[in-house]
């Protein structure tokens, strides 16, 4: 397990900038954190780094926002909103686990079962991130990669 600690949001998008520049196809990274962690800065920065055009903001509610024109697909969920298991499922979320592209899973913790298990079983490769605020503009950034 690697750690990043972070001192503003700008170091925090230029690390998934790096990540998404990168990245290979059918990439899986799971956010976990608090609200106001910094998920979305990361994702930013992960479209940045795939050269998607435009503007990249948080799905929070219409649960997926897909983008084009970069390098690759970018397919960013947010599963903030859907409280059991049975949501999940039924808003047919599945096929971002594995994507033709890359898929930023925020709130990745409130998957059925085991995230990690669920994409390490799979022939994707996956990046598990953990972001903890450790003061107002400090982040610490925890991330292990495995799968295929």
């Amino acid at each position: 397990m690697a750690t990043f600690i972070s001192h503003s949001p700008e170091e925090t998008v230029a690390l998934g900038e790096a990540w998404g520049r990168a990245a290979t196809s059918g990439l899986v990274i799971g956010l976990s954190g608090d609200l106001g962690a910094g998920k979305t800065q990361l994702a930013k920065g992960i479209a940045r780094g795939l050269g998607v055009p435009g503007r990249v903001h948080s799905p929070t509610f219409t649960l997926v926002n897909e983008y084009s024109g970069g390098r690759l697909p970018l397919f960013h969920v947010d599963l903030y909103r859907l409280e059991t298991p049975e949501q999940i499922i039924a808003a047919g979320l599945e096929g971002y686990f594995y994507p033709a592209g890359v898929s930023v899973i925020e709130w990745a913790e409130r998957w059925p079962g085991d995230f990690k298990s669920q994409v390490s079983n799979s022939k994707f490769k996956c990046r598990s991130v953990r972001i903890e605020a450790v003061s107002e503009t400090e982040r610490r950034i925890t991330y292990e990669d495995f799968g295929d």
